[in-house]
């Protein structure tokens, strides 16, 4: 995909700077949006207040009487000119796994709730519908295309600490699925879901209009701070994180639910460097190095 040869930069009243990357989602326009968000972090500007990148796109709220509005302006232009001039495109973060129950009775409870009216499928269920408009044979084939290659985090937000996902594959490859018909009025916490082509991990229980693929029994949000990849802060993804799901069944999901609950369960990571030109040349192997620093931790 060719990007726009320059960003769109505009405001929103006194203290707000939106940057159009692209008019959609890819990876090039999403690695610009994250890198620019992490050059301007680091930076440490007197009167930037808070950094929102998204799926194509860059927020940035600001106090005009301690930051003027023509050096933020300045500042982002040419930390753009950098990231797209910059022969050498990657990104510092790390590869997280998720285990996920997938098919799980909890999300097959609700959806027996939301059906008539809401979905484009009463009589069947959410992956069920996922893998027909799909074109593949069935939900098992679905799971193992959602689960078999790592995602990348191009957003967080929505509620606390929910995260948006792209898959790491060629667009022609990409699962995608339209949201439901009317919006669920129930959603279980920790449910994963897909809207579009971005999966998306609902932090609590509440609406929502994705398909239901499963649940996971680890937080992705902990305002306690009680676990120890929480010590930091209390939400989990950061943009630019890349996850690897792993289907798990109901035993290991007990345990694993049990871990969090006395407080010893650890997320399986590794820091790694992702290359935006070795994932677009060869996305097979830019994954298979991803998922082998995984298996190294």
């Amino acid at each position: 995909m060719t990007l726009p040869e320059q960003a769109r930069y505009s405001w929103g009243g006194d203290e707000f700077l939106l940057v159009e990357i692209a008019p959609d989602m890819s990876l090039e326009a999403n690695f610009v949006a994250n890198t620019m968000a992490h050059g301007l972090e680091e930076q440490r500007l007197d009167g930037v207040i808070d950094i929102c990148p998204a799926n194509a796109s860059l927020l940035v709220r600001f106090d005009p009487d301690r930051l003027a509005h023509t050096e933020l302006i300045e500042r982002l232009r040419a930390l753009e000119g950098e990231v797209r001039r910059a022969t050498v495109q990657e990104l510092p973060t790390r590869v997280i796994e998720v285990p996920v129950w997938y098919a799980d009775p909890y999300t097959r409870e609700t959806e027996t709730r939301f059906r008539e009216g809401f979905h484009q499928r009463p009589d069947g269920t959410d992956l069920d519908y996922a893998a027909e408009v799909n074109g593949l044979a069935d939900a098992d084939e679905f799971i193992r295309r959602h689960h078999e290659t790592p995602w990348l985090v191009s957003m967080v937000g929505f509620v606390a600490g929910l995260p948006f996902l792209f898959q790491l594959t060629p667009r022609e490859r990409q699962l995608q699925v339209p949201k439901y018909l009317s919006p669920r009025t129930d959603t279980p916490p920790l449910t994963l879901g897909i809207g579009g082509c971005f999966t998306a991990h609902y932090s609590v229980r509440g609406a929502g209009g994705y398909q239901m693929l499963g649940i996971t029994p680890t937080p992705i949000f902990d305002p306690e701070q009680r676990l120890a990849d929480f010590s930091d802060f209390m939400v989990l993804f950061r943009t630019g994180d890349i996850v690897k799901y792993r289907p798990v069944d109901e035993a290991e999901y007990r345990e694993i639910e049990a871990a969090v609950a006395d407080g010893s369960y650890r997320y399986r990571q590794a820091p790694v460097t992702f290359s935006l030109s070795e994932a677009l040349a060869d996305p097979e192997a830019s994954n298979r190095a991803l998922l082998e620093a995984l298996d190294a931790a």
